[in-house]
C-alpha cells in the first residue's frame, strides 16, 4: 500500500504512515489499554486545566494545517483537538475497539490527527491525500454523510474514505482486523521529530497490547 501526497499539498502537509499486521485481540478485551488511555486523559486534563485548547502549542500547530488549506478549525474541529477538549473538560472518552482506542491514545498524546483504516477494505494499492472535489463525501462512522469537498481527504480507487476530522464506515475497523493503516497529519513546517515520536509510540502500543508487527513506518513529505 503506497500513501502519497498530491503535488499541490506537498508544500503544506507532512504525513506519518504506519502499517500494522498480525493484529490480535487482547486477552483482557482491551482493559489495560483503556486504563492507559483514561490515565493519559486525566493527566492531560490536569496539566491543561484552565487553558483553552487554542493556548496549547500542539493544538495551534494542527489548527495551522487546517487553515493552510482554507478550513476553519474552530468550525471543523481536528479529531485530535476534540479528544483533548474532552480531557480538559473532564468528560469521558468513547470506548470503541482496542485498535481504535489505541490510536485515540496516540492522537491524544501527540495532538496529531490520525486516520485509521482496515487495510483489507481499501481499494487498490495507492492512497492519495488531496483536497476533495466539489460534492465529494462519504458515509461517516455513526455520523451520516461527511463532506470533503475542498477539504483534506484520503482517496483510493473507489473514492474518498477518510480525513483528519472523520473516517468512513467503508474502511472502518470492525471486529478482527488483522491489517491496519494509520495516517498521521502534520503541517509541513511542524517539528518533524513530533511525528516520528508519534509513530514510534503507536507502534510500541500496538506491539504491547495487540501483538502487532510493523509492516511499514514512513514519513511522507511529498
Amino acid at each position: 500500500m503506497r500513501v502519497e501526497i498530491s503535488a499541490d499539498l506537498a508544500p503544506l502537509v507532512r504525513l506519518g504512515v504506519l502499517r500494522l499486521e498480525g493484529l490480535r485481540p487482547p486477552g483482557d478485551g482491551g482493559d489495560a489499554l483503556w486504563a492507559e488511555l483514561e490515565s493519559a486523559a486525566i493527566a492531560l486534563g490536569r496539566r491543561h486545566a484552565g487553558r483553552t485548547a487554542g493556548e496549547i502549542p500542539a493544538v495551534r500547530e494542527t489548527r495551522r494545517l487546517y487553515r493552510s488549506v482554507g478550513i476553519d478549525p474552530t468550525k471543523t474541529r481536528p479529531s485530535s483537538e476534540a479528544l483533548l477538549r474532552r480531557a480538559i473538560q473532564g468528560r469521558e472518552l468513547y470506548r470503541v475497539h482496542p485498535l481504535v482506542d489505541l490510536f485515540n491514545l496516540a492522537s491524544l498524546l501527540s495532538q496529531l490527527c490520525v486516520g485509521l483504516y482496515d487495510e483489507s477494505r481499501i481499494e487498490g494499492h495507492r492512497v492519495l491525500v488531496r483536497l476533495g472535489e466539489e460534492g465529494w463525501g462519504f458515509e461517516g462512522i455513526r455520523r451520516g454523510r461527511i463532506n470533503v469537498g475542498g477539504r483534506l481527504c484520503l482517496v483510493d480507487r473507489e473514492g474518498p474514505f477518510g480525513s483528519p476530522t472523520a473516517d468512513s464506515a467503508r474502511t472502518a475497523i470492525d471486529g478482527d482486523s488483522p491489517r491496519a493503516l494509520a495516517v498521521f497529519f502534520q503541517p509541513r513546517d511542524g517539528e518533524p521529530a513530533r511525528i516520528g515520536e508519534a509513530l514510534d509510540r503507536a507502534a510500541d502500543l500496538a506491539a504491547r497490547h495487540l501483538a502487532a508487527q510493523v509492516a511499514e513506518r514512513r514519513i511522507v513529505e511529498g
